[in-house]
C-alpha cells in the first residue's frame, strides 16, 4: 500500500471531524440539544405515572407505548428515508414533536393518564421516522473513511446527554415538578430543527424519487424485507439491538424506576435518585465505545468480537446490581451494564454502515429499530410484571437478566466461529 493510499484510509479523528465539517457539525449540535430535552421528558414522564398510578406495571406500560409506537410507524419511516429528502424530514419531525410535548402540560389528574399514553405514543411515532432517517442521513454528509469516527460521536453524544440530560432532568423533576421538564423538551426540538436547517445537503442520486402511489411505498418496503432475507449476516446485525432491549436494556428501564423510587429513594418520588442511575448508565455507554474502538479501528473482525464481549460484560453488571448491597454497588453495576450496551449500538451501527448500500440503509435502519422497538417494548414488560411479583422482585428480575442475556452472547459467537471455519475450508 502506498503512503497515498494509507493517508486516504486514515480517519480525521473526532475534533477534526467537528471542526472540519460544517454539515456534521450541525447535525451533532441538534443531537445535543434534541437529547437534553428527551431525558428531561423521559424522567419527567415516569415520574408522573409514578405520582398518579403508583403502579410498576403502569410504569412499564409508557415504556411499552414508547417503544411500541416506533415499531408500528417503521414501514413508513424506512420508505420515506430512502424516498424523501432527509434533511426537511428530519426538520418536519422536530417541528411536529415540539406542539406534541408542549400538550403533555394539559395531564394533571390520574383520570388523565390515558392522554399521556396517547401523547406519548404519538410524539415516539414520530420519533420512530426521526431517528432511522438521522442514522441514515449520516454517510451522506461524512466521508466513508470518517464514518467510524461520526458514529462514534454520535454514540458518546447519546450517552453523554444521557448522564447530563438525565441528571438534570431528575434534579429538575425532583426539586420543581415535572412540568418544566415539558417546556425544556418542547424548546429542544425547536432548536434542532434550527441547527439541522442550516446543513447543506442533496439527497442523494440512488434514492428513488416521491410516488403518490401506495403501492408503490409498499413495495419498497417489502424489497428491504427482501434485502434482509437475501444478506443472512446483515440480517443478523439487525437483531443485536433487539436481543438486548429484550433481556437486559427493556426490563432494566423498569428495574431503575423501581429502584429509585422503592429502594435507594433521593428526591421527590425517586426523581434525583432516577436522574443518577440515568446518568450512571449515560457514563458506561459513552466510554465504553470509545475505548474499545481504540483496539478495534473499525475492523470487521474486532468490531465482530467486541459485539461477542458486550453480552458477558452487561450480565456482570446484573449480577453486581441484583444485591442491591448499596447505592454506590449499583451505580457500579449500572455502568458494567452499559459499558456492554453501547458497544452494542455503537458497533453493530458501524458494522451496518460497512455493509448496506446507500439505496437500501433507510429500509435496513428502519427494520433494525423496529425490532429493537418491539424487543424492547417486550422486555419493558417483562421487566414490570417481573418487579411487581412478590416472589422475583428487583433482585429476581436482575438476576434472570444476567442469565438470558448471555443466550444471545453464545450464538453470536458460534456464529462468528462458524464463519470462520467456513472461510478456511
Amino acid at each position: 500500500m502506498t503512503l497515498q493510499e494509507t493517508k486516504s484510509r486514515e480517519t480525521t479523528g473526532y475534533l477534526p471531524l467537528i471542526r472540519s465539517n460544517p454539515d456534521f457539525r450541525y447535525l451533532w449540535f441538534g443531537q445535543i440539544i434534541s437529547l437534553l430535552g428527551d431525558w428531561f421528558n423521559l424522567i419527567a414522564s415516569a415520574t408522573l405515572i409514578n405520582r398518579l398510578s403508583e403502579s410498576g406495571l403502569a410504569i412499564s406500560g409508557l415504556f411499552v407505548i414508547r417503544m411500541l409506537a416506533p415499531f408500528l410507524i417503521s414501514p413508513l419511516a424506512g420508505v420515506l428515508a430512502d424516498r424523501f429528502d432527509r434533511r426537511r424530514l428530519l426538520i418536519s419531525a422536530d417541528l411536529l414533536r415540539a406542539g406534541v410535548v408542549l400538550c403533555f402540560l394539559i395531564v394533571r389528574t390520574s383520570n388523565q393518564v390515558w392522554l399521556l399514553y396517547t401523547l406519548t405514543a404519538v410524539q415516539l411515532a414520530i420519533s420512530g421516522i426521526f431517528f432511522p432517517t438521522r442514522t441514515a442521513i449520516l454517510p451522506d454528509i461524512v466521508v466513508e473513511r470518517d464514518l467510524g469516527s461520526a458514529n462514534a460521536i454520535s454514540s458518546a453524544t447519546w450517552s453523554i446527554m444521557l448522564a447530563l440530560g438525565s441528571a438534570l432532568g431528575g434534579l429538575a423533576a425532583g426539586s420543581w415538578g415535572v412540568y418544566p421538564a415539558f417546556i425544556i423538551d418542547a424548546s429542544t426540538f425547536l432548536l434542532s430543527a434550527f441547527f439541522i436547517a442550516h446543513i447543506c445537503y442533496e439527497k442523494p442520486s440512488g434514492n428513488q424519487r416521491p410516488s403518490s402511489d401506495h403501492r408503490s411505498s409498499l413495495d419498497q418496503y417489502v424489497d428491504g424485507l427482501r434485502y434482509l432475507t437475501r444478506h443472512p449476516r446483515v440480517f443478523v446485525l439487525t437483531l443485536h439491538k433487539a436481543a438486548f432491549s429484550l433481556l437486559i436494556s427493556g426490563p432494566f428501564q423498569v428495574v431503575q424506576v423501581a429502584i429509585a423510587e422503592k429502594v435507594f429513594v433521593i428526591g421527590d418520588n425517586g426523581g434525583i435518585g432516577l436522574g443518577i442511575l440515568f446518568a450512571a448508565a449515560g457514563i458506561g455507554t459513552g466510554f465504553g465505545p470509545i475505548v474499545a474502538r481504540s483496539f478495534t479501528q473499525d475492523r470487521d473482525r474486532p468490531l465482530s468480537i467486541s459485539l461477542a464481549i458486550a453480552y458477558p460484560l452487561s450480565a456482570i453488571g446484573s449480577l453486581i446490581m441484583a444485591p442491591m448491597a448499596s447505592f454506590w454497588i449499583v451505580l457500579l453495576g449500572t455502568m458494567l451494564r452499559a459499558v456492554g450496551g453501547g458497544i452494542n449500538w455503537v458497533f453493530s451501527n458501524q458494522l451496518l454502515f460497512q455493509t448496506v448500500p446507500d439505496d437500501m440503509r433507510g429500509r435496513v435502519f428502519a427494520s433494525e429499530f423496529a425490532f429493537f422497538s418491539l424487543a424492547s417494548a417486550l422486555g419493558s414488560l417483562a421487566g414490570g410484571w417481573g418487579v411487581d411479583r412478590p416472589q422475583i422482585g428487583i433482585e429476581g428480575t436482575l438476576l434472570w437478566m444476567a442469565v438470558l442475556i448471555l443466550v444471545p452472547g453464545v450464538l453470536w459467537s458460534v456464529w462468528l466461529i462458524r464463519r470462520d471455519y467456513n472461510r478456511a475450508r
